[in-house]
């Protein structure tokens, strides 16, 4: 029988895994692991690792005797040393095409929350209060906003979509997106400089890697427009969380919006958590019945798919299967 290693979930139970591959012969041994040791002791004989949010770190992997590939629970794979599996022959494969939706209506809902002042205006009326909560120029109208969008991926793509009907102007950076394909779905193709400078709303929405970790950082901030909003459901290690509070604090940023922080989870004191003008989710933009369903019935059947010796899907450590 071989053994599948759930490193950690979020999810009630593992019955849809389960289900999809105990008749495949194999047994699923989870947990709920945080540290190097216990991913170790968890992880060192399985035939197979599924993980969510555990640091599968260069050590964690070296200590791996048997593992034929490495499932992520979700889009992203920041938390698994990619090089180091691809240095042990070990694939790592993600499930990107899930949570697409959800996570676009987030980023909207963040947006029309923040220039509407949705939360002050609660809280002025469960006060006891009538009448606007804010100074009138904190009332804004999406039509009248440049949204900036960085990442033109899947998500960035569903954001842009639901943007135009709004008629915003909405300008994307991408670098690796040729131009035109911008421009057929409605967005404006511009520098990182451009984007940066004349966003009113500046939303993220690319991956963590060398390249991106802390690109929004203090010299950024101060270039983005006097009363600027960001958004923020993509990975919290973008934003320099330091130079964030700065920049609220001075009110050079009228608001931010995030459902991802450096660190997570987010210390209940963090000073984040006492700026009005923020709005924070604990890291679920992506969740409801139907994406968690597809999320978990792909990691199980990646798994399934190896088992059975058929192509991998999904491969992003460049591991030829």
């Amino acid at each position: 029988m071989s053994k599948v290693a759930v490193t950690d979930f979020t999810f009630p139970n593992l019955d849809l895994e389960t289900a999809i591959l105990e008749p495949l012969d194999c047994q699923l041994i989870a947990g709920q692991c945080k540290d190097t040791p216990s991913l170790i002791e968890l992880t060192s004989d399985a035939d197979y690792v599924i993980t969510q949010f555990a640091p599968l770190d260069a050590a964690v992997i070296a200590a791996m005797q048997r593992a034929r590939v490495i499932v992520r629970y979700g889009i992203g794979v920041d938390n698994v040393d990619i090089d180091a599996a691809q240095a042990r022959g070990i694939p790592v494969c993600n499930v990107p095409d899930y949570c697409i939706d959800e996570v676009a209506d987030q980023t909207l809902a963040f947006m029309l929350a923040s220039t509407r002042q949705l939360s002050a205006n609660h809280r002025h009326l469960q006060e006891g209060n009538w009448g606007r909560a804010v100074p009138l120029e904190r009332m804004r109208a999406l039509n009248d906003l440049t949204v900036g969008v960085v990442g033109f991926g899947r998500i960035g793509k569903a954001v842009t979509r639901r943007l135009i009907p709004f008629g915003c102007r909405v300008t994307v950076f991408d670098p690796v997106v040729e131009p035109g394909e911008i421009e057929d779905r409605g967005g404006t193709p511009v520098s990182w400089e451009t984007l940066v400078g004349d966003s009113d709303i500046l939303t993220l929405h690319c991956p963590s890697t060398d390249q991106t970790r802390g690109m929004i950082g203090r010299e950024t901030l101060k270039r983005m427009p006097l009363g600027a909003i960001l958004i923020n459901v993509a990975r919290g290690d973008l934003v320099d969380t330091g130079a964030l509070v700065e920049a609220l604090q001075s009110g050079h940023l009228s608001a931010a919006a995030m459902d991802v922080f450096d660190p997570e989870p987010l210390p209940k004191d963090h000073p984040l958590l006492q700026i009005e003008s923020v709005l924070v989710s604990s890291h679920i933009a992506s969740t409801s019945v139907k994406s968690a369903r597809k999320l978990r019935e792909t990691a199980a059947g990646i798994v399934a798919c190896r088992i059975r010796n058929e192509r991998l899907p999904n491969i992003v450590n460049g591991v030829a299967d």
